[in-house]
């Protein structure tokens, strides 16, 4: 039996962050949700199932697996929007007396599929999944959460780290806790789990009284910082002096984050180094918010919130909800977004007032003087920040930036620019 994650047709509710991934490369808790499948089902093939223009990206960052093959007769497929619970290997076991499909609600969750079934799906396997590839078959209710919208993630994130902090503590086996204890202040220590290698400066509080805190490998954390669970912060990040880190937060690896941030997800190497408030968003990587960035996540008069994707506008049915900004962005110093504020993929933004509640990808400015922001100088652009980290922006790199510029090319201009 083999695994395929796969993406459906519903992956552009999740823009701006899936231009540049797959919908399973999107983070929640302390991983991602194609880690979360992937490590509970131990040794079997992975195949990872992506849009076409997506498959060179997945195939150098992903060596171990199949991408958009499958070579095993009998294949346990798995929506790639699914947040796997840690025991998902029970509910869908790598074995099945006949093919089937999960549903919940009108999302297919997985599917087993062997013989003819098998190979009709083969023949399309490039082909976004759909509720019409499996009419066939018997139908099956399954509970299991998906991501539709990028604030699921938001608001799921808190009870994902709390689920994920026992199986992390068992992957990672030492817990190096005592090394810390003796100079910051530790609430609920049970709860804490400190990796390899961590250095906590003085005066640091973690409270851990509302949910776990765990700090992977090498991070640093400078003074007086303020950290409350549920949290994940990364490898190798670091959280400024002062930071106060508030709960229901997830920080990527090799991310430096500063000022005040509550219940946000942050992917990896994405900076917010200084003073300013990030709440209930969802930061791509890349991404840099500059000294002062804030962002509004109440509205005044406490109403629900409505989110401007690329094709519609969407109800949130949250009061309390921030901004999702794709990969490659940044904000100049004291730029304020408002609530339910949407950044696309590789924009520069920078404004006197409030910037757009929906800026699409390649956007220079963020305001009505905006103008479009040239692909070669992005490109140039996120070559620099990506060598800085010692990565090499690559040819695959290159082609992805040319190729999310000319598909986000309709939406810059049913905009104006």
């Amino acid at each position: 039996m083999q695994i395929c994650i796969f993406e459906d047709e519903n992956y552009s509710n999740l823009e701006p962050l899936v231009y540049s991934r797959p919908v399973y490369d999107l983070f929640c808790g302390v991983e991602s949700l194609k880690q979360r499948i992937i490590s509970s089902y131990g040794n079997v093939k992975i195949t990872l199932h992506c849009r076409p223009y997506l498959e060179e990206a997945v195939k150098r960052n992903n060596p171990a697996c199949f991408v958009n093959r499958i070579e095993e007769s009998e294949c346990l497929f798995i929506n790639g929007r699914v947040i796997a619970p840690p025991n998902i290997s029970e509910l869908l076991p790598l074995t099945s007396s006949e093919d089937k499909v999960f549903v919940n609600e009108d999302t297919v969750v997985a599917a087993y599929l062997s013989g003819t079934n098998l190979k009709y799906k083969l023949a399309h396997l490039k082909d976004l999944f759909s509720i019409n590839d499996f009419n066939s078959l018997p139908i099956k209710i399954l509970d299991l959460k998906c991501a539709n919208y990028l604030w699921d993630m938001i608001f799921y994130n808190g009870s994902q780290i709390a689920l994920d902090f026992n199986r992390f503590k068992m992957l990672n086996k030492e817990n190096f806790i005592s090394q810390a204890e003796h100079h910051i202040r530790l609430i609920d220590k049970e709860n804490i789990f400190i990796g390899r290698n961590v250095i906590i400066k003085p005066g640091v509080v973690i409270d851990a009284s509302n949910g776990p805190v765990i700090i992977d490998d090498d991070v640093f954390i400078y003074p007086n910082s303020f950290i409350e669970g549920p949290c994940f912060i990364g490898a190798s990040t670091k959280i400024k002096a002062g930071a106060t880190i508030y709960g229901n937060t997830s920080i990527g690896k090799v991310c430096k984050i500063g000022g005040e941030v509550e219940g946000s997800i942050f992917m990896d190497y994405s900076n917010k180094q200084h003073a300013g408030f990030i709440g209930h968003s969802y930061i791509g990587s890349w991404v840099n918010l500059g000294a002062g960035t804030n962002n509004s996540d109440l509205k005044n008069n406490y109403s629900l919130i409505k989110i401007n994707l690329s094709n519609k506008v969407v109800d949130s049915n949250h009061r309390f909800l921030g901004m999702m900004i794709g990969d490659h962005s940044k904000s100049a110093i004291n730029t304020k977004f408002n609530t339910g504020t949407v950044v696309g993929f590789a924009c520069n933004i920078f404004s006197s007032g409030f910037p757009d509640k929906y800026i699409p990808s390649f956007i220079w400015g963020g305001d009505s003087s905006s103008k479009v922001y040239d692909v070669n100088k992005a490109i140039e652009t996120a070559r620099i920040v990506i060598n800085r980290r010692n990565i090499d922006f690559d040819s695959v790199d290159e082609k992805l930036f040319k190729f999310i510029f000319e598909l986000t090319q309709s939406d810059r201009e049913k905009r104006g620019y």
